[in-house]
């Protein structure tokens, strides 16, 4: 065996069991102690008041800090009748969205939707969507799995001083995980 080949060898047989023991032990370290969010609140960040995609207040639900990264849920207050986000695609994370309140269309790949107070919609990880407030005021509630970096982007968002341009928005977002692959859906 070439030299090289056994130094190879060698790591991947040290360095598997560590990789397996920190997914085990992220596991095991998990906070055993639940709590509550009350109504009207959002988790570590308050209210995260959106500029550029859209004017919404996001409320962190679950953070993905609170799952060690498995899971994140937010409450999305709708304030941009006729705004949403432009064609996007996470390439990791699964997404569901709950109309509370409103509606909203979804574009899901080629398939639209319309989706009204009560409605669910799941949004596959590698498929580019977008949606787009109908309702001149409404609420979702938004679940990522696993989280990502969706929290990011909204405290990015929201600490921006100006309204950005589409290629700073598309850059945030890439910075983020996601990727813009085309313009937002327009309401008829």
């Amino acid at each position: 065996m070439k030299r090289e080949n056994f130094i190879t060898a060698l790591l991947v047989l040290f360095t598997a069991p560590s990789i397996a023991w920190n997914n085990i032990a992220k596991v095991f370290s998990r906070n055993e102690k639940g709590f509550k969010i009350s109504k009207g609140e959002g988790r570590i960040h308050g209210h995260i008041q959106l500029k550029g995609v859209n004017a919404n207040v996001i409320d962190v639900k679950i953070s993905g800090s609170d799952t060690n990264g498995d899971l994140a849920i937010f409450e999305q207050t709708s304030l941009s009748q006729g705004r949403g986000t432009p064609l996007h695609v996470h390439p990791l994370q699964d997404e569901i969205f709950y109309v509370i309140d409103g509606s909203y269309i979804f574009k899901v790949g080629e398939d639209k939707y319309d989706l009204k107070t009560g409605d669910s919609i799941f949004l596959p990880r590698k498929v580019p969507h977008a949606w787009t407030q109908v309702s001149e005021k409404g609420k979702m509630l938004v679940v990522l799995q696993p989280a990502g970096k969706l929290e990011n982007f909204f405290v990015t968002m929201a600490g921006v001083d100006h309204v950005p341009a589409q290629e700073e928005i598309a850059k945030i977002f890439g910075e983020n995980e996601m990727q813009v692959v085309g313009p937002g859906l327009k309401v008829d």
